[in-house]
């Protein structure tokens, strides 16, 4: 049984830095891992045809790949990687890309097993240890919702990308400020910044950056996965309560069906950013 104080992890919720983001995902990343069957620590993007999770995770990342063009691309950088299922997954249908996978998260590199065409890194997404125009890509999958300074983040994106370069995000946000009351639970349990669209638009924009493409899909996110978790809640449950206390599976229950109808009130949604150097 995992042992979790709930005082850590509102303090972890709360603090946000660093080290509080380390220890949330040590202590509940396994959680998505038991629900889910495999490594990916995405939402998904799920349409009529996806059943489960791994396809729905699976959809995302062959969706933000697209997106980033990888199969023209030669050398990306994975931000937030993980346990570098997206990296392993891109490199397999892009064998011609290098992959550099960015990840603050010691403990998570030493998991992601390995691959002869993608680097570990233990490093910040704040300072990136490679020089200036080296990257086509910088990618951060459903990861850049933990960064701070965001500017910094930005910033250094713009340095290590070559002039034809993309900066790719996924990234769930809130649709407006003014609408943080309406969080409810998920002010606690969402354990990120929460980042506005319009905020990041900004930012990106005013850090160099031309949004080329930006797209909301929270309808094909969080309603279907608080849809299947409520439809199997069951067998899930089982599988978490095997390895944690009740009360972690009440509370993640409690925050998917927030999640789902926040996503329906227009508080929050999830966002696909394609971004090239303005000048």
């Amino acid at each position: 049984m995992v042992a979790i104080n709930p005082l850590d992890v509102l303090f972890w919720t709360l603090r946000r830095n660093e080290r509080d983001v380390v220890n949330m995902y040590n202590s509940l990343s396994p959680i998505m891992q038991l629900a889910t069957g495999g490594n990916m620590l995405n939402f998904g993007y799920w349409d009529d045809t996806t059943i489960e999770p791994i396809s729905a995770q699976e959809n995302l990342c062959r969706e933000f790949g697209m997106l980033a063009d990888l199969e023209n691309a030669r050398t990306a950088v994975d931000l937030g990687s993980g346990l570098a299922a997206p990296a392993i997954s891109w490199q397999k249908n892009f064998p011609n890309l290098n992959l550099y996978c960015i990840n603050t998260n010691f403990s998570q590199l030493c998991s992601s097993g390995r691959n002869t065409r993608i680097e570990l890194l233990n490093s910040t997404s704040t300072c990136l240890p490679f020089p200036s125009g080296m990257a086509d890509r910088v990618l951060a999958l459903e990861s850049s919702q933990h960064f701070r300074p965001y500017v910094d983040f930005v910033s250094e994106s713009r340095r290590i990308l070559n002039p034809s370069g993309m900066l790719v995000l996924a990234i769930p946000v809130m649709l407006n400020d003014s609408m943080a009351s309406g969080l409810g639970v998920l002010k606690y349990t969402w354990s990120s910044e929460h980042y506005s669209l319009d905020w990041i638009r900004d930012v990106l924009i005013s850090g160099g950056f031309k949004v080329t493409s930006e797209r909301l899909i929270g309808r094909s996110v969080y309603e279907p996965l608080a849809a299947y978790y409520t439809q199997n809640r069951d067998s899930l449950r089982k599988s978490i309560l095997a390895e944690y206390p009740s009360y972690v599976e009440k509370i993640l229950h409690h925050s998917i069906q927030k999640m789902k109808k926040a996503s329906k009130d227009q508080i929050i949604d999830y966002a696909l950013f394609k971004c090239v150097l303005s000048n």
